[in-house]
């Protein structure tokens, strides 16, 4: 299973960075870059947990997979492949998002999915060889646009 784990530094508090991990509303294509619209998909939504239907759309292929989300931990929110059409079950992303010394967050992110398509194989191959920076420009594009928009709530 290739594992990556990188770090990303925003000036958003940590609140708000847990608030936009978990906002399954229909905003949430706007926040995060990498989910396509129309590959969004809101299954249940519990008190720690949900069960959530995200995919990307590029040029050739198309992505997705069906996550539980796990956000039990007050720090870590977890998202589980549960089906996908390109990595294993049990494949999973998590983000542990803690206080920077002079405001903002950290966030550590932990990339562990294990490829079952050639698309899969590609996009693993690619996030391992170049230390997670797909993963990480995407997570801060999502933190930039949070950034420039303090007052947006979530």
């Amino acid at each position: 299973m290739p594992k990556v784990a990188m770090d990303v530094e925003t000036t958003v508090e940590p609140a708000r960075v847990r608030a936009a991990l978990l906002d399954f509303s229909p905003r949430r294509p706007q926040i995060w870059p990498g989910i396509t619209p129309g590959l969004y998909e809101v299954y249940s939504v519990e008190e720690t947990t949900a069960e959530i239907k995200e995919g990307t759309k590029a040029p050739g292929m198309t992505v997705w997979a069906k996550e539980r989300y796990d956000w039990s931990d007050p720090y870590t929110v977890r998202w589980t492949v549960q089906e996908s059409n390109f990595c294993a079950p049990g494949s999973y992303v998590q983000a542990t998002v803690t206080p920077r010394d002079g405001g903002g967050s950290r966030v550590h992110i932990e990339w562990n999915r294990t490829p079952t398509s050639f698309s899969g194989r590609v996009a693993a191959f690619l996030i391992k060889a170049t230390k997670g920076k797909p993963v990480a420009a995407s997570f801060k594009k999502a933190m930039d646009k949070l950034e420039r928009d303090p007052g947006q709530s979530l």
